[in-house]
């Protein structure tokens, strides 16, 4: 192997993709200007209630609700499909095994699958709450920089321990991707080409050990870092959000659209 060949291989090796950006929110529309603790006040109501669905016509209107979030919010066409098609890869599941029924007969081996109704209907369902739940939150927290939703989860009195993890969690888990792209491409480079045996099972083993390590040792001199400066188990807050009147509106509203979909919900309205 040539020199030139062997320095663009050493450049490939340690070549990842950049890292994604983590403050910025998924959408500009006018959702975005809210208060970041009235949205999470309202998408845990939303998503609570949307859990506890029990009727296909409310989970329709709540798909429908998101559906007009998401427009208002000016999410972008290619995000949104892009995290939809994800969440309905697990659903896609339910409607291949919920629908059927396995059947036990006399004898030990007199097995038989039949169509099962009711599992089609709860397929439908899990679908429809599913869809709608995502949907609130991709609009609802999708237009706030994910700085101003921890910042609203310490205003909202959750416990700073616990919102100080979800800080530092999402924070090094684009750190720990990265270092897995690393690891990859270097395998790649040198010569590592996956199939089912028993040296791929051992390479990925490896590989998932090195990370483990990595991460571990990361972990402790980010901690001691954090240390050297002052670090006490708390981010303080040095700014704080305003509340506007459209903030009370949106709240007021959104009340009002959630005790609809109670009402509705305890009506035993159903599909006809």
């Amino acid at each position: 192997m040539s020199e030139a060949a062997s320095q663009a291989a050493a450049q490939a090796a340690v070549r990842v993709e950049p890292a994604p950006t983590l403050d910025n929110a998924l959408a500009v529309g006018p959702v975005g200007r809210l208060d970041p603790r009235a949205k999470l006040v309202v998408v845990f109501a939303y998503s609570l209630l949307m859990a506890l669905a029990y009727s296909p016509l409310m989970a329709a209107l709540g798909v429908l609700l998101g559906l007009g979030l998401v427009a208002w919010a000016r999410l972008g066409w290619k995000v949104f499909l892009s995290r939809l098609v994800a969440v309905n890869l697990f659903t896609a599941f339910l409607w291949l095994f919920l629908p059927w029924q396995l059947s036990l007969g006399q004898g030990a081996w007199d097995l038989s699958l039949a169509y099962n109704p009711d599992g089609l209907s709860l397929a439908l369902l899990v679908t429809l709450k599913a869809n709608a739940i995502f949907l609130a939150l991709l609009a609802l927290l999708g237009s706030s920089p994910v700085n101003d939703i921890f910042h609203a989860l310490a205003h909202l009195k959750v416990p700073s321990k616990l919102v100080t993890m979800f800080l530092l969690f999402y924070r090094y888990l684009h750190v720990m991707r990265q270092e897995y792209q690393r690891l990859r491409q270097a395998m790649q480079v040198r010569g590592f080409q996956p199939g089912s045996n028993l040296h791929t099972y051992k390479t990925y083993a490896q590989l998932t050990g090195i990370l483990l390590v990595r991460s571990l040792d990361r972990s402790e001199r980010v901690y001691q870092a954090m240390l050297c400066r002052g670090f006490g188990g708390t981010f303080w807050l040095l700014d704080h959000f305003s509340w506007r009147r459209a903030d009370t509106g949106f709240c007021l509203v959104s009340g009002l659209v959630l005790l609809v979909l109670a009402l509705l919900q305890w009506s035993g309205i159903s599909w006809n």
